[in-house]
C-alpha cells in the first residue's frame, strides 16, 4: 500500500479536517472533498468576474457555456470570452483592425479560416479538441463548426473588443449587438 517516498501516506490526508485553531470564519467549501466531481459547479455562475483578480478551471466553465458568447473576465488590456458555436453554424466572418485574437478549441471541430480581405480567406485549417487559433489584428476570419456537437472554445481578445458583462445567448442576439 505504501509506494516511494510520501510524506503523506494516509489515504485520507486530502480530506482531513481544516485546521483553524482561533476560530476564524473560512470559506464553506474548504472541507469539500478532492475528488468530488461536481464541486466547481456549486461555486462559480459563468459572469464577467473583470477586473478583479480571477482564478477558475477555463476547461470546465468552456463545457458549461451554452451561450454563442459570453465575457468571463474583461480588464483594461485583455478579455476573455467563452462561446459555443452550434452544429452547422460558424462565429460570422469579422476582422478587429486593432485587435490580436486568440482561440481554444475544447470540444468540437471545424474550418478556421483567415484572410487579407472578406473574400479572400486562402488561410484555411480544420481545427478540432485541443487547437488554438492565432488571429492577427487586421485579418479577416471565420470558424464553421463542421462536426456534430457544438464548438465550445474560449477566446483571449488584447484589448478587449465586447463591453464589459456581454452575453449573446444565440448568434442572432450578438448580430442584432454589433449592429
Amino acid at each position: 500500500m505504501y509506494y516511494g517516498h510520501n510524506p503523506y501516506y494516509s489515504p485520507y490526508y486530502g480530506s482531513t479536517p481544516f485546521y483553524n485553531p482561533y476560530g476564524y470564519p473560512y470559506p464553506s467549501w474548504v472541507n469539500t472533498p478532492i475528488n468530488d466531481p461536481g464541486h466547481w459547479e456549486k461555486y462559480i455562475p459563468l459572469r464577467d468576474y473583470g477586473p478583479e483578480p480571477f482564478v477558475t478551471n477555463i476547461e470546465e466553465a468552456t463545457l458549461r457555456n451554452n451561450n454563442f458568447r459570453l465575457a468571463l473576465w474583461t480588464g483594461e488590456y485583455l478579455q476573455l470570452t467563452l462561446m459555443s458555436i452550434n452544429v452547422g453554424d460558424d462565429i460570422g466572418l469579422e476582422m478587429h483592425p486593432d485587435v490580436d485574437q486568440f482561440i481554444r478549441i475544447e470540444q468540437g471541430q471545424g474550418i478556421a479560416m483567415m484572410g487579407d480581405s472578406r473574400d479572400r480567406l486562402c488561410y484555411r485549417r480544420r481545427v478540432q479538441d485541443d487547437y488554438v487559433i492565432f488571429i492577427p489584428a487586421g485579418k479577416w476570419h471565420n470558424l464553421i463548426n463542421t462536426g456534430r456537437v457544438p464548438i465550445k472554445l474560449y477566446s483571449i481578445y488584447a484589448p478587449p473588443e465586447h463591453p464589459r458583462g456581454t452575453i449573446h445567448r444565440t448568434k442572432q442576439d450578438a448580430e442584432e449587438h454589433h449592429d
